[in-house]
């Protein structure tokens, strides 16, 4: 009876290792907003990491987060460290690209609830009178984090925060316009 116990056991514990191994190694998740600002005064707020506290929906989580900034204050080769609470955990972020008014990729590496490493995107366009902001992060799955998407997805575990940090940001862009930014140069048509 054991033997049957144990063979049963083993046979469940190959088909739960088949089933993580089969999950996608990959994931995406991306969320849009369009604010009523030039691509100039969103992409200002998302390449200079000074400016995150004002938008980011994970900053309002931990006040007393420790934070440190590296390299150039804007764009590429800026650099931002965090250390807070469980809620936050530990990480950097590190501007790998950027191209003024269009996009923003960044390096996210998570130190601490776990660690991970993601590509996150803001892509900008314009949209109508405004511009449409696009934020995506993508990442990949280890053994571990594929055992793990069979509990939790990790679009609905972020992307309400995506949601939040974007109307925010759409928010503070609008503000900063209100207040008199400069409003793009207009192009002729072909340029």
């Amino acid at each position: 009876m054991w033997k049957r116990i144990l063979l049963a056991l083993a046979v469940l514990l190959a088909i739960l290792l088949v089933v993580v191994a089969t999950r996608p190694s990959t994931y995406r998740v991306e969320r849009s907003a369009t604010a009523a600002a030039p691509a100039d005064v969103v992409y200002a707020q998302i390449a200079d990491f000074h400016r995150w506290a004002a938008w980011s929906p994970w900053e309002k989580l931990d006040p007393g987060m420790k934070k440190t900034f590296e390299g150039p204050a804007m764009g590429q080769g800026a650099g931002y460290h965090w250390s807070g609470n469980d809620k936050v955990g530990e990480g950097s972020m590190t501007v790998t690209s950027a191209r003024p008014g269009e996009q923003v990729v960044i390096r996210l590496e998570f130190l601490k609830p776990w660690a991970s490493t993601n590509t996150t995107t803001f892509q900008l366009a314009p949209e109508g009178g405004g511009t449409r902001v696009a934020w995506i992060m993508e990442g990949h799955n280890d053994f571990m984090g594929k055992a793990v998407t069979l509990f939790m997805d990790m679009d609905k575990m972020i992307g309400a925060d995506f949601e939040r940090g974007l109307a925010q940001l759409k928010s503070v862009a609008e503000a900063e316009t209100a207040k008199g930014a400069p409003a793009p140069t207009a192009r002729a048509p072909g340029d």
